[in-house]
């Protein structure tokens, strides 16, 4: 057996080995801490390349723990889907290091910092399990090792309002957590099986004899993913957390961690649920109207804001909504801009809370209406701020464009062009709050008081990353999008 066949463990147990290793290395060479996070990240992307390449040629990868099969066992699965996650969640994790790099000397105090990168590999760790878990119990430990971790990276800031928001987090957190666990032990007694597979061939008898039991287990699941990914009206820990913890950290959250749980949702309704339970009980209708709400509610919070990372987050509360509608409208089509949106939105958003963090780095303003004429001072960041706007509003050139027309069109088929007319409001709502930053930091004269502080290097260059990205997603979409129409071909 070679080491490739055991790439789906060690791409999560390399994490949580890093997590243990890092704190003792920074003790006796900081740099060699953050070496070793680097390697372990951009080592588990390329076995997460190779795995996707073997799962293309030789179809769906199963590896079991200990070489114990489920039920018993606990089962890793990678399919397309899974590892197009996987490559997202990676790469913009490694994306991400590579500026925290640089900002958390301005942000932290350096006796943690050696801390942060042992949190920060735990998060990714169980993040990476996340996906490729097949097992129900063995998602319930890995949710709860993301959320400790995902508090953790707030809290490292030592302030109040840090502390109290990750407080809030844990505590709402915890509260989904207990809905998630409550949904699999009724899983559980209609079944007496946890993994994925096992439970999809049972439910469908199973709904015969306990149908309340298994209607309130998917209700349970809407409240305990919808509260962790943030979705409205689920989404109050989210401004706090995001607003108030280092840009890095912010920009994990709102990038890669809300959207792992919006991933979690889509793997309960179509592997674990049969799609004939989903059409008898109305779940799908009931997250595409909340999911609604969630784009024209997060775009009205949002225009309501002063400090621009709050701004940020409650625009978040509004992204991750096209998210759910995808599922929510359970069509091909619709799931196709659902994830790609998961990809574009993972990069626009951490390159805002980026740009972010290099105008706190930099001036130490975060108030909206200081920032008129910044684009002369900082006009990398902005420039970059700028194209992340866009995306954000769907202007064509731009990846966010991508999604909502693959959404808009989705609607359109299955005939319910209500929700065409909710992503165009919630569009244009996104440009009333996005664009008069862009116009102000541009066309008004430099009112800058403080002194301005020189911006590393490495900190733009992660900002030019985002912006290529950008462009390069609003026009070849190709790839990416014949890979996600044969990953959810497997469930049509």
């Amino acid at each position: 057996m070679g080491v490739s066949e055991h790439f789906p463990a060690l791409i999560v147990v390399i994490f949580f080995i890093t997590a243990f290793i890092s704190p003792l290395l920074y003790r006796w060479g900081r740099k060699f801490s953050a070496a070793l996070v680097i390697v372990t990240i951009a080592a588990a992307l390329g076995m997460t390349v190779s795995l996707l390449v073997t799962v293309q040629q030789a179809g769906t990868v199963f590896y079991h723990m200990g070489g114990w099969p489920p039920p018993w066992g606990i089962e890793f699965k990678a399919d397309p889907l899974r590892l197009f996650m996987l490559l997202v969640v990676i790469s913009v994790s490694l994306w991400i290091f590579i500026f925290a790099l640089r900002d958390l000397q301005h942000e932290l105090k350096k006796r943690v910092i050696g801390w942060y990168y042992t949190l920060y590999s735990i998060l990714v760790g169980s993040m990476a399990g996340i996906v490729l878990t097949n097992d129900l119990f063995n998602l319930f430990v890995l949710m709860e090792i993301c959320a400790i971790s995902a508090c953790a990276i707030i809290s490292i800031k030592e302030d109040r309002e840090c502390l109290e928001a990750s407080f809030k987090y844990l505590i709402l957190s915890a509260m989904g957590t207990g809905c998630f666990l409550l949904g699999v032990v009724m899983l559980y007694m209609a079944t007496g099986y946890l993994n994925y597979s096992f439970l999809h061939l049972e439910l469908a008898e199973a709904f015969n004899y306990y149908p309340r039991n298994i209607f309130t287990a998917a209700a349970l699941f809407i409240v305990a993913f919808g509260t962790k990914a943030a979705l409205f009206p689920l989404h109050v820990w989210l401004p706090d957390a995001h607003a108030s913890a280092p840009s890095p950290s912010s920009a994990m959250l709102s990038g890669v961690v809300i959207k792992i749980y919006a991933f979690a949702l889509f793997l309960m309704f179509y592997e674990v649920f049969p799609r004939t339970l989903l059409e008898a009980i109305p779940l799908n209708e009931i997250i595409l109207w909340l999911a609604a709400l969630g784009t024209l509610f997060g775009s009205i919070f949002a225009m309501l804001q002063s400090d621009l990372k709050k701004m940020l987050a409650f625009s978040s509360i509004g992204q991750i909504a096209y998210i759910f509608m995808g599922i929510g409208l359970n069509h091909e089509s619709a799931l196709v801009g659902g994830f790609y949106h998961i990809m574009v939105h993972a990069v626009t958003k951490a390159m805002l809370f980026m740009a972010a963090g290099v105008i706190i780095y930099s001036t130490g303003v975060r108030d909206i209406k200081k920032l008129a004429g910044i684009g002369r001072v900082l006009p990398i960041t902005m420039i970059a701020f700028t194209i992340g706007s866009a995306s954000m509003v769907g202007i064509p050139g731009t990846g966010g464009l991508i999604s909502k027309w693959f959404l808009a069109i989705s609607a359109l088929e299955i005939g319910r062009p209500v929700f065409v007319i909710v992503i165009l409001a919630s569009s244009l709502l996104n440009a009333i709050y996005y664009m008069p930053i862009v116009i102000n930091a541009f066309m008004q004269q430099e009112d800058f008081k403080k002194d301005i502080k020189p911006v590393p290097r490495v900190m733009l260059a992660c900002l030019v990353i985002g912006m290529i990205f950008i462009v390069i997603s609003g026009f070849y979409t190709t790839p990416v999008v014949t890979l996600l129409e044969q990953a959810l071909a497997l469930y049509f």
